[in-house]
């Protein structure tokens, strides 16, 4: 087990971010807990991310990255550019019935926005939900580097899954 890996719990970088967020909006108040204010287009790209997820909205997810965009799950090998991505994400969806983001925390810092989130999912008939703590650059409006802590272990299990999904994609 890696050193900020919690079995059953997001890892010490995570609680970090999550402590971070205890004092920013909730989901339902992000839009007027910012509204004029500096952060308010960063958190926006990443509501749209949150939407295309929910949708399902797999070519909606890769345009949100910049062309040189980074998907980093923080436990496996971080992932570059679009066409990797659209690779990664096209791989998962195949077997994704349904799948909804809920959004706890939302804020920002800059350009780089935190959101705390459990993920309720059916991956080729099991059910399964999985809190995430999400760091996510933004840059000219697309996610630069979006950096994921969760336990993955918590995850494959509830997905039903043997093989880790990311090692049959590569």
């Amino acid at each position: 087990m890696r050193p900020y890996a919690r079995k059953n719990g997001l890892g010490g970088l995570a609680l970090a971010a999550a402590v971070m967020l205890a004092s920013c909006a909730p989901a339902g108040e992000a839009q007027s807990a910012f509204a004029g204010k500096a952060g308010e287009a960063e958190i926006a790209v990443v509501m749209d991310m949150v939407d295309a997820w929910n949708r399902q909205d797999w070519e909606k997810v890769v345009d949100l990255f910049a062309d040189d965009g980074v998907l980093h799950s923080m436990m496996i090998e971080p992932i570059a550019g679009k066409e990797s991505i659209r690779n990664r994400i096209n791989h998962m969806g195949e077997g994704l019935e349904s799948i909804t983001l809920h959004v706890k925390n939302i804020g920002v810092g800059g350009d780089v926005v935190f959101i705390e989130r459990v993920d309720e999912f059916v991956y080729k008939g099991h059910a399964g939900a999985v809190p995430v703590a999400g760091v996510i650059e933004i840059a000219d409006g697309h996610v630069k580097v979006w950096r994921e802590y969760y336990d993955r272990n918590e995850l494959l299990e509830a997905m039903g899954v043997t093989v880790d999904f990311d090692a049959e994609a590569r």
